[in-house]
Parts: C-alpha cells; structure tokens; sequence
C-alpha cells in the first residue's frame, strides 16, 4: 500500500490533485477542511461524527486541488467502521498527497498514526493542528526539529484561522511541486510497542514548557466536573436551562410571527374574493396549502430556531461526550455499546442523521441495537407538539405556568422518559433478538473548547432549523391539500375524514386516545412535524386551520373536542414512543439492508407507546381518577 508516484503536468492537464485529510478522531481535521472547501460539514466536539468520506474542491493560487476528509481513525490496523472506510481509501492510491493532522496539546498519542502513514507514503505532511490551545497550556513545540525527526514537512495551524489553513495549502502546494519522493515501506509491521518509544523521545526533543505561563489544570478541572455526583445535576440542569430559554423565547415570537403571516393569508384571501376566483380554487390553496404552511411556519420555526442554537454551543463545548462516559455502564448493563449515547445526542436533531451515526459502533450487533432504538428519543421535529401539548396540560390542571419553568421542567421529564425507555428497549434486544456480550470500544473525552458563536449560529440555523422547516413545510403542503380532499368529499353526510376518523375511534379509545389524535399521526407519517396541525385541522373538520394565536386558543379546540388531562399526557407519551418518519424508516432501511428490521424499528416503540398509553389508562380508571 503506498500512493502513486506524482503524475507529470501532462498526465495532470485538466485533473485537480486529490489531497487527503487523515487524522484521529477530535483534532481539527474537519474544520480545515472546511475552512478550505467552504461546506459546511458538521464539526461536532465528539469522537466519530465523521462516519464517510466528504468531498470537496479548494482553489489555491490559481490551482485547484480535490481535498478529501477521511473519518477519524487512531490506526491503519482498521477496527472500527470509520477506520475502514480510512484504510481503504489510504489504500486504494487515489490521492496525490496525505495531510496528517495532529493534535499540538496530544502530540505523542496523535502522532502514532502520523508514524504509519509516513512509512507507507511518499507525499505525505503534518499539520500540527490547535497551536492556540498549546499555547494556553503552556507548551512550545519546535516545528523545524520535529521536521527534522519525521523526515517531512511540519506544518503548525489553529484550524480556526483561515490564514493557517492557506499557509497549509502553501506547503501541500511545495509538496506536490517537488521531485523527490522519500522511500516508502508499504508492507511495514505496525509495532506499536516501538512507536510509542520513538515518539516518546521526539517529542522530549521537541516539546517544552513555558515556565512563565500559569496553566489553568484544565484535568483536574475535568475530573472534578466528571464526578457522578457533580456531572449529571450539572448536566440536568443544562438541560432544563436550554428547554426554559426555548420556551420562553419561542412563545413570544411565535405570536408576532402568527400574525404577520395569517395578516398576509387574510390579504390573499380578500384579493382572491375581489378577483371572483373559484372556491374549488381558493379552497384547496388557500385553505389547505397556504394555511398549513402559515402554521407550520409560525409554530415550528421559532423553537428551532432558539433551540438548535443552544443545543449545539453544548455540542460545540465539549459536553455530549461527557454525557456518552457518563452512560456508558448503564448501556453496558442492556448489553449495548456506550457510543450509542453519542448517537442518541444526534436523535435529539434528526432521527435519520442518529441512525446514520451509529456506523460508529463496530460491533454489528450492536449497531443494530442502536439503530432499531434510535428513534424512540424525541427528533426536533416532535419537540413543537411536544412544548404545546405540555403547556396545555398545565392550562388543564390549572397550574402556573412559572414563566415557562414548569413546561421546561416537564419537557426535561419527557426527555429522561425517552432515555429510560431506550434503555429498556435496549435491555430486552439485547437479552433476546440481539443477545451478546458488550465490546470494548475506545471513547475520547475532547478538551472544554469556547464554541465558535458565529459558525454556531450558522451551522444550527441552516443546517437544521431551515433545513427541517423545508421539509416539513414540503411535506405539509400536499398534506394539507390531503386533508382539505378528505375534509370536503363526503360519502353520504359524512365526510371521508370523520369516516376515517369514526373508524379509529373504538381502538384509540383503549389507549387515552381518539381517533382524530391517531389519525393524525397516521397521516403525519412522512414527518413528526405536520401532527399537531393536522389534528386541529381534523378538529376543525372543515380544512380551514385556525390561527396559532396562542396556547390558550390551541387548548380551547382540544378542551372543545373532549381532550382531558388525561388524553394529554397519553398524546405526550404516544408522540416521543410511536413509528419513526418516513425519512428515518427509508434511512434505516438503506443502513441494515432488510426490511424485516426497518419493520421491527417502526413497531419497536409504538409497542412500548401503546403499552405505557393502556398501562396508564388502566390505572387512571382503577382508581377512579
């Protein structure tokens, strides 16, 4: 295994050079490469968000290079998924240059796959990323000895300065021109015993201290926060902070936004009746269409848009690794894999990308667990319906609502529910279906690093809050006009909607339910995000949505349509526990590759919802409540 020789000008006349971007997991790898590329790649502070290769092109001083970013991987002696996919492609000959990225704050341990790559590769580079962070601890790392030592090209950058990665790009640049290549062992032994020894003595040659900079212990602060009795109040109360500021933020624009966007409806609909345009026009359009995404819109768009934000400077901090060491006993006791907290973390913003995560887990049996589970922790499309019906909830037990702390509290409660059944369902697959003994795994705890506040605010707002509101608002356009059909055509004096709806009711009466509520999640199948409006939609029974013009307004119609306490907390308990989305569903089926597992993760938690809704209408009516 060794790159291919450097092509002539002539064999390169029209083909960009392909730069690989090799490195552990969690220094900096990502961020380069887009700070080059310009993508947008998500660059999360955890180990194995990288799980395939990106692609993407960088235009340097007039040339253009193919740069592509591999997975994470801590040795060419692949294990895990994500170091396969890095091998092979390593492997396969197809790049003209390898930048090895390193970590400058764990030079000795992030070097080792650095060692092997230089033995195999004759056009190869390192890049000893995070210089800003060695510096705040007080080392000073001499790049000329250690290029020395390595016998190639060092190159020191702070991933977060766009001027290092240009000066990186300059040496990748002065590699590729040079005609020399070193010699190369490609079938070299990997002693790792021998490695650690070599490394040891370059970088005692190389690295030294700054005696007159006072260094914050940052372990000794780490070990302190990651005490069990410090770590998981610390973490509950985070988390009970971001759901708090969500709703208390989200409530007051999600009024304002209301209005200005029902404001413009009612314009449209005056304008279309001056005009003498035909109902059969209006209705469906303005009615169906237009209305449902008005809603959609005004309801979903504000929590998102504060939500994502927040969960992701938590992301971005350093935090979702530590909650992954925290359960990682608990997952291993239900015989999983601790890594599956990360790809919980990841199913809190998408259920698809969180199933898409768990290529993470080497062990395939594991992995399987983490898929058919992944989807019973609330995506941020259920959290809209979720912070609504909360609220209402406390509005029909008449409790203060505390400046949105009492719905925040709740919501927090529903979320450790959601856990608590994904380790319940973990437990039972993987003492059964999926019985086995957990592997080991390694799992890196990256540093506490200051978030990048403007590339958050970015990254969450585009990436996922317009991205998800696209889809929702995409799928909920034709859904509206569906149910606008439904609503109007009638068999006899029923329409077809009641018809669907009366069906359903014996059956959703044995779960705290009605047939309107599990109608609407039926029909909100291709995204969690259309179930609320489409249930008022149904209520209404004429498909002329009402305006979201406040929770007291929304719980009016659901108090008017029988809804009790009660059957509020069985639609929190069925909308967190029931089939995955359509998207989810179609991920699942492309990662396990049969449909008789993307079957078992659709009625996985809907069995468990249905059983907790029976269970508490059960007792509800034992004791006469």
């Amino acid at each position: 295994m060794g790159l291919r020789r450097r092509q002539s000008g002539s064999d390169r006349q029209g083909k960009a050079p392909t730069v690989s971007f090799v490195g552990n997991p969690n220094v900096g790898k990502s961020t380069l490469f887009n700070a080059l590329t310009g993508l947008r790649q998500h660059t999360g502070n955890w180990t194995g968000k990288t799980v395939e290769n990106a692609e993407g092109f960088c235009t340097h001083r007039g040339s253009r290079y193919r740069l592509v970013d591999l997975p994470g991987t801590y040795s060419l002696a692949a294990h895990s998924p994500e170091e396969r996919i890095a091998c092979a492609y390593l492997g396969s000959d197809r790049a003209d240059a390898v930048v090895i990225v390193c970590d400058a704050t764990a030079l000795e341990r992030t070097l080792l796959l650095g060692l092997q790559v230089i033995r195999r590769f004759s056009r190869a580079i390192v890049c000893v990323n995070l210089m800003d962070e060695a510096k705040k601890r007080g080392l000073v790392i001499d790049l000329d000895r250690l290029s020395a030592r390595l016998g190639v090209p060092v190159i020191g950058t702070s991933a977060r300065k766009k001027a290092d990665a240009l000066r990186l790009m300059d040496g990748v640049e002065a590699l590729l021109a040079g005609e020399e290549e070193r010699p190369v062992t490609p079938d070299a032994p990997v002693d790792t015993a021998a490695d650690y020894a070599l490394l040891e003595e370059i970088c005692q040659d190389c690295i030294h201290t700054d005696p007159t900079r006072r260094v914050l212990d940052r372990e000794a602060l780490d070990r302190f926060l990651m005490k069990r009795w410090v770590s998981l109040p610390i973490m509950g109360l985070l988390l009970l902070l971001v759901f708090w500021i969500t709703l208390f933020g989200a409530n007051a624009v999600s009024s304002v936004l209301s209005d200005l966007l029902f404001a413009a409806l009612g314009w449209l609909e005056r304008a279309a009746e001056a005009m003498s345009l035909p109902e059969w026009l209006t209705g469906p359009l303005l009615d169906g269409v237009l209305r449902t995404v008005a809603w959609i819109v005004s309801v979903m768009l504000p929590p998102m848009a504060i939500f994502f934000p927040l969960f992701t400077l938590l992301e971005d901090a350093g935090l979702l690794p530590r909650i992954a060491f925290r359960l990682d006993r608990r997952f291993a006791a239900c015989r999983a894999c601790g890594k599956q907290a990360l790809t919980i973390c990841m199913g809190f913003g998408c259920n698809a990308a969180g199933v898409v995560g768990c290529r993470i887990i080497a062990s395939k049996r594991e992995r399987l667990i983490a898929i058919l589970t992944n989807a019973m922790v609330p995506c941020n499309g259920r959290f809209p319906a979720l912070i609504t019906v909360l609220t209402i909830l406390l509005l029909a037990l008449g409790a203060p609502q505390a400046g949105g702390l009492l719905p925040a509290l709740l919501l927090a409660l529903v979320v450790l529910f959601a856990l608590g059944a994904t380790f319940a369902a973990s437990y039972a697959l993987g003492h059964t279906l999926l019985k086995g003994m957990p592997s080991a795994y390694v799992l890196e705890i990256p540093p506490f690093r200051r978030p990048q506040i403007g590339k958050v605010l970015v990254r969450s707002l585009i990436d996922r809050t317009l991205y998800v509101l696209g889809r929702a608002v995409m799928v909920a356009a034709p859904c509206g006009l569906l149910i606008w059909l439904l609503a109007n055509l009638r068999i006899g004096e029923l329409s077809v909607l009641t018809r669907c709806t009366g069906i359903l009711q014996p059956f959703s009466e044995l779960f705290g339910l009605d047939g309107a509520t599990l109608l609407a999640f039926v029909l909100g199948s291709p995204a969690n995000e259309i179930v609320l409006p489409i249930l008022f939609m149904i209520y209404e029974n004429s498909a002329i949505l009402l305006e979201p013009s406040g929770v007291g307004t929304l719980a009016n119609v659901l108090f008017a349509n029988g809804w009790t306490w009660k059957t509020a907390v069985c639609f929190v308990i069925f909308a967190v526990l029931h089939w995955p989305c359509a998207t989810t569903l179609w991920t699942i089926r492309r990662e396990t590759g049969k449909a008789g597992l993307t079957l078992l993760a659709a009625a996985l938690p809907t069995a468990f919802g249905l059983l907790l809704c029976l269970l508490f209408t059960c007792v509800c009516r034992l004791f006469g409540i």
